[in-house]
């Protein structure tokens, strides 16, 4: 009952972080990588690595002021990640002779190239997956909550499942829109597996609580059947309940007897998660950091905003029937 008790509390803070990260999204941007715009990448390796500043020399020379340029360390040694716009294959190979030049025991790992396009075409899709899955989530909880309607309806309990993932969606973002800004991390096609997986965690934690409350209604009610009859029509029985206890108790309980569960997956799924940020590959650094962030976020809001909203909303609803 504590969470449901300072349920105030709780929500101020969520709502403070979800204006926190929505001011960092907002003020610094994403950074979108070639994957979204368009462009060359080319990731150079050095045993010594040398300063930035001769890379973008090299790049100056070429045209290439405005590229992105961002230090990454590999097993094998350390190395650049140089973004570029498209390169031709006389440029592409030039800027490959230049940057093994700076250097002795230096190789190219990998270059990349995607079209102005395709970069588009991921962007809409990318928007249209996140839209596709909010909407799914919505109709699933509330098919899967039909005939509670006390005190909330089905919709209602879907509703509040999508409201709290904006928070646990606007934390990584806003981690990214940071390390964009500090570190130069652009966004890719991981970035938006990331979000979706996290839209996929979160959700399932927050049913778990809500399952377990529906538990407690269907427990705690007492069932009223009247036969409604209207002239020319058939008998209709309607069916309404009503409570034995208080609809924040049975919540409180439901949040207190999910909670070691809620805290042990995050636990288990934070400890994976750091394991292949410090020891995976560096390609997956950035996908393992966005799910730590969005994995922390979800197992706040799960525990100390869903419930909580949910019977802040049944008692405006109760202030507003009561007028």
């Amino acid at each position: 009952m504590f969470i449901i008790t300072y349920r105030k509390l709780f929500l101020m803070i969520g709502a403070l972080i979800v204006l926190t990260a929505a001011t960092i999204v907002f003020t610094l941007g994403l950074k979108p990588g070639i994957d979204f715009t368009g462009g060359a990448l080319t990731e150079v390796q050095y045993q010594t690595l040398p300063e930035k500043s001769a890379i973008e020399s090299v790049l100056s020379e070429n045209g290439l002021e405005n590229s992105a340029i961002r230090q990454s360390a590999g097993e094998l040694g350390t190395s650049y990640i140089i973004t570029t716009r498209t390169l031709s294959v006389e440029e592409q190979k030039n800027i490959e002779t230049k940057l093994l030049e700076i250097a002795p025991d230096s190789k190219i790992i990998r270059t990349t190239s995607v079209g102005p396009v395709i970069g588009a075409e991921l962007a809409d899709k990318a928007y249209y997956a996140l839209f596709a899955v909010s909407l799914m989530i919505i109709i699933y909880v509330a098919i899967a909550f039909v005939g509670i309607g006390t005190p909330v309806s089905s919709w209602v309990y879907g509703a509040m499942t999508v409201l709290v993932l904006v928070h646990d969606i606007l934390v990584p973002v806003a981690v990214m829109s940071l390390l964009g800004y500090l570190a130069g991390l652009e966004v890719d096609v991981l970035f938006v597996t990331a979000l979706l997986t996290i839209l996929g965690y979160s959700v399932n934690d927050t049913i778990v609580i809500f399952d377990r409350v529906r538990e407690k209604l269907q427990q705690n009610r007492t069932e009223h059947k009247k036969v409604v009859k209207r002239v020319g029509e058939m008998d209709r029985t309607e069916v309404t309940y009503t409570l034995n206890k208080p609809f924040d108790e049975l919540v409180g309980q439901a949040v207190d007897e999910t909670m070691v569960r809620s805290v042990n997956t995050s636990l288990t799924v934070l400890f994976a998660l750091l394991a292949l940020y410090f020891f995976g590959s560096v390609v997956t650094q950035t996908f393992a950091l966005v799910l730590i962030a969005g994995v922390i976020a979800g197992a706040y809001s799960s525990i100390f905003i869903a419930s909580p909203l949910l019977v802040a909303y049944a008692e405006y609803q109760a202030k507003r029937e009561s007028k």
